[in-house]
Order: structure tokens, then sequence, then C-alpha cells
């Protein structure tokens, strides 16, 4: 029997938080500032723990989740600390195998068949995370009273792609195939996830997440009709199943290659905030999306990684561009990981230069 997660200690304060303030609709000035990876391997503290243990046991191990969690915000001061784990966590706890690879990535046996779809155990999802919901309770305790704590998984279409093309792709020729020629089967997988995300995520809430995010990295490959289905429709059945049971808890998209089907997702769905990738004009998409919804991002990493006077100008121009409205400074993608450490530290420096 799966046991019941402790409750947050009554203890842990939740003063003032710029980044929780602005995830629920307040323009702050100057904006909160957390990065997507800022938990990798551009810190040689990280690197120095990565020694230690392979990907998946540092994501299960709540003594090393909790402390790379941290190094970011020691470092930064970061206005967010997002959870260190990775959205084929779900998968895996499912019983999909999964291992990482150097120089190539996540490696998993596909599912491709009504049988390869038979092997996942839902049943087991819940305990199989329980680690990371440690990770969460540890988390919120030791935590800056002024940090947010935030969770995350990955949204049903993009963990699908890598369960169904094994891995990472450049043509995603597997999962197209099955949505066109076995749509029944495609439907089945994408309820299980849906399911099974809404769940997880409602558990690290429960655990401490005072926000979550949605990651759909892939959702950007599919047409406008295919985004609707698989990208916005399973997103708004999440937000509608967290908000029931925490209504108070703001939820992050991030449609990565979205397009001009962003704004639509950002209606249709329900989120708080809309994450936005690098190509995107933040300014424009001011302009599309209403004012309640909070917008997050969107400094191109590679400007990270080069630094100098240019890093100053860009951030600046988009933190500027969105003064008065609710908006968290991101970046569009993930750090990359041989950005000198000294290049963040100069970004939130010039955010918060005001």
């Amino acid at each position: 029997m799966i046991q019941q997660d402790r409750t947050v200690p009554s203890g842990v304060k939740t003063k003032d938080k710029p980044l929780l303030r602005a995830l629920k609709g307040e323009a702050v000035w100057p904006p909160p500032v957390w990065l997507m990876r800022q938990a990798g391997r551009y810190l040689p503290e990280f690197r120095a723990m990565r020694e230690q243990a392979d990907f998946i046991t540092r994501c299960m191990t709540p003594d090393i989740a909790v402390e790379l969690t941290l190094q970011p915000i020691r470092r930064y001061g970061m206005d967010g600390a997002i959870l260190f784990s990775d959205i084929l966590i779900l998968p895996w706890a499912m019983g999909q195998d999964l291992r990482f690879e150097e120089g190539r990535g996540p490696v998993m046996t596909p599912i491709r068949s009504e049988a390869d779809l038979a092997r996942l155990d839902e049943g087991r999802m819940m305990e199989a995370v329980a680690p990371v919901r440690e990770a969460l309770r540890r988390l919120r305790v030791e935590l800056p009273e002024e940090t947010t704590l935030l969770g995350f998984a990955g949204s049903p279409f993009t963990v699908a792609c890598y369960m169904v093309e094994g891995g990472s792709s450049r043509d995603f020729a597997h999962i197209r195939a099955m949505m066109q020629k076995d749509p029944a089967l495609f439907d089945r997988l994408m309820d299980i996830l849906t399911r099974n995300t809404a769940e997880m995520l409602c558990g690290q809430i429960e655990a401490g997440a005072e926000a979550v995010m949605l990651f759909d990295s892939w959702g950007g490959i599919l047409p406008p009709e295919a985004f609707r289905r698989y990208v916005i429709e399973p997103t708004r059945q999440i937000v509608a199943h967290i908000r029931a049971r925490h209504p108070d808890v703001p939820l992050i998209g991030f449609p990565r290659l979205g397009g001009v089907m962003v704004a639509e997702y950002a209606e249709k769905t329900g989120i708080n905030a809309l994450a936005l990738d690098t190509v995107a004009d933040m300014a424009k998409v001011a302009e599309m999306v209403s004012e309640t919804v909070t917008l997050q991002g969107n400094l191109d990493p590679m400007i990270l990684l080069n630094g100098g006077e240019a890093l100053k100008v860009e951030a600046r121009r988009i933190r500027d561009s969105l003064k008065g409205r609710p908006h968290v400074f991101n970046l569009g993608h993930g750090v990359i990981k041989t950005t000198p450490p000294e290049h963040v530290a100069t970004l939130v420096e010039t955010i918060r230069d005001v």
C-alpha cells in the first residue's frame, strides 16, 4: 500500500515571493527570474556531484536531487527553484526501461503496439515517484523564504514522442505513423499519459511545489488540428484536474515552437503563465493573449553563452518591453552546458538592476 504523503511542515514560511506573485498575475518590477536547466553541467559543483551516480539515481535520490536543486539558488539567488528531475521519470515510473547515454541522451525500448502499451503499469507510478515527493518536502523547508518551489512534468505529447521513438528523434517518423495509422492506440497512450501526468503533478503540489510547469518541447512539430487535439486538449484536462484539487496553485505551460498557436493554447488550456521559446516575439505575443496571462521568457541561451554587452542589452530589452504586465524572466530554452557561470550572474544582476 502506498503511504499517504506527509504535509508540508506548518513552520515553513511563505512570505512575499516575487515569482509566485507574478505567476498569479501581478506585474512585479523588476520581474522575477529563474532559468530552465539552471541546475546543470555549466556549474562546477554540479559536475562534481555528477560523478557520484548515474542520471536516474540522481533524480531518484532525495539527498542528491535536493542538493542539485539548491546549487543555483545559493549561487545566484534565483526567484524560483525547479526540482532536479526529468520529464521521462513518468514513463520510467510506469515500467518503461530508460537509460541516458553520453552523447545520445535518453534511450528507451519503444512502445509501438498494443502489447508494448499493455506492459505499462499505471498502478506503480505514484509509489515509484515517492522519492521525488520527498525531495520536494525537503526543499520546501530548506529554500530561502522568498524562493518559489517549482514542480514540473512533460506534457503528454512530448513524453509520448520519446516513448514511441525510443529516445530523441530528428523526424519523429514513428510517432507520426502511429498517429495516422493507428490513432486508437495513440489515443490510449495519450489518455494514460494525461491521467498520470495530472496525478503526478498533484502529488508534487501536495509535497510542497508552489507552482508547476508543463514542458511540451515537441508540440511544435504538429499541424494546427493535431496541435489542438494532442497538445491543447490534454493540457486543458491536466489543468482542470489540478485546479479542481489545488485551485490556488499556478500552472506554467511551455508549448515550445508553438508559433501562432500559442495564443489559442493560452486561452483554451487555462494556464496561468505562458512560457515562450527563443523565436517568439514577446511584445507581439503580449498583444495576442489576455493581460491576465503571465508571460515567461525568452532570452536566447546562445546570447547567455556568449555574454558581454550584448547579453545586457538583450536582457534589458526583453525585460523592459513587458514592463507593466505580469512577466517572469527566463530563457527560451535551457542553459547550454558550456555557459560560463559568471554570465548567469551577470544576467541576474542585469535583470534586477533597475
